[in-house]
């Protein structure tokens, strides 16, 4: 019989509330810098904490939070999206270092796209953005109610019509990871093609995966490596320590 190996997952090392936003902090013994991960319709932070351990891991500071309108977070999603998204990179500086500490937004879906138009609020040194909803997808999914959340519909409606991802992501100045599966279901992998047309930031890049499906890269340990090698070579100018490897 072969021995039993006892894994001691990380767990995070603050647990708490910001203007009613639920969040969860992950911090290295020592970080210059971090990700503020973005998760996206109907899901939490806690769907996300498998990125944020490989984070940890790799020597980055990290906080998942909930949106309004999701898990523990107050009230429902509202005109605050994008500043909500600007408040998490703020509590991440204030933990590592202050304002002048380096900061990568990492979202999945509807956070991938707050994450691309939130970037120049949040200071964002670098983005990673798995399958990213457009503007008007969300738009069309709020108005017919099958984005399961609570939301201010007006108020929402109101920052998506203002915030197209094509000028967003050529407005760019910080390098844009995009990552998009083949197979996907709900965002079609053109979309995420057509933006990559528009990349206006050095260093840029879209990978495009065969197969799989709107949720598969969000959690494939080799698709996280790449995302904290690229974030790593953003913000120190190299690749992340640790278990990370080219």
């Amino acid at each position: 019989m072969g021995r039993l190996r006892t894994v001691n997952l990380a767990v995070p090392a603050e647990v708490g509330k910001r203007d009613g936003l639920a969040y969860s902090l992950w911090l290295p013994e020592t970080a210059s810098a971090g990700i503020v991960i973005v998760h996206g319709a109907g899901s939490c932070k806690e769907s996300h904490h498998d990125f944020a351990r490989a984070a940890h891991a790799a020597g980055f500071a990290a906080i998942a939070f909930d949106q309004r309108g999701h898990g523990e977070s107050e009230g429902p999603m509202d005109a605050r999206a994008l500043d909500d998204v600007a408040a998490m990179a703020r509590v991440l500086r204030e933990r590592i270092g202050g304002p002048e500490a380096a900061i990568a937004l990492r979202g999945s879906s509807m956070g991938g796209y707050l994450a691309i138009v939130a970037a120049s609020a949040a200071g964002a040194a670098a983005i990673v953005a798995i399958c990213p909803a457009s503007a008007e997808g969300l738009r069309r999914g709020l108005q017919a109610g099958t984005l399961r959340f609570d939301a201010n519909v007006d108020a929402v409606d109101a920052v998506l019509a203002g915030h197209e991802l094509q000028p967003a992501v050529k407005a760019l100045r910080a390098p844009l990871l995009v990552l998009h599966a083949e197979g996907d279901e709900q965002v079609p992998v053109q979309h995420s093609r057509e933006l990559a047309a528009h990349f206006g930031s050095e260093g840029s890049r879209l990978i495009v995966l065969p197969g799989g499906h709107h949720r598969s890269i969000q959690h494939d340990e080799e698709l996280q490596a790449i995302s904290l090698r690229f974030i790593g070579g953003a913000l120190r100018g190299g690749s992340a320590p640790g278990s990370v490897h080219d």
